[in-house]
């Protein structure tokens, strides 16, 4: 999951080199940090969520599956 999340960053920002995912794996969730550039946030958010909210159901629907629960949080500085 922390590659697909990667991914998906790397293609939205301006600089995919400073796309930085890290997982934290707990017992029924596991939360996925995504840190970007400062001027790439807007565009990992999108207008009014959007693009973040369809980040986080990709996530939902594929960790339903896999029997996890999935959860992004988006780190500023």
């Amino acid at each position: 999951m922390r590659d697909l999340v990667e991914l998906i960053a790397k293609k939205l920002v301006d600089h995919p080199d400073q796309v930085v995912v890290n997982e934290v794996k707990g017992e029924h969730t596991n939360v996925i940090e995504l840190k970007v550039a400062p001027s790439d946030i807007g565009k990992v958010i999108g207008r009014r969520g959007n693009t973040i909210s369809a980040i986080r159901t990709i996530l939902n629907n594929v960790g339903t599956k896999r029997g996890s629960r999935y959860v992004v949080e988006i780190l500023d500085e």
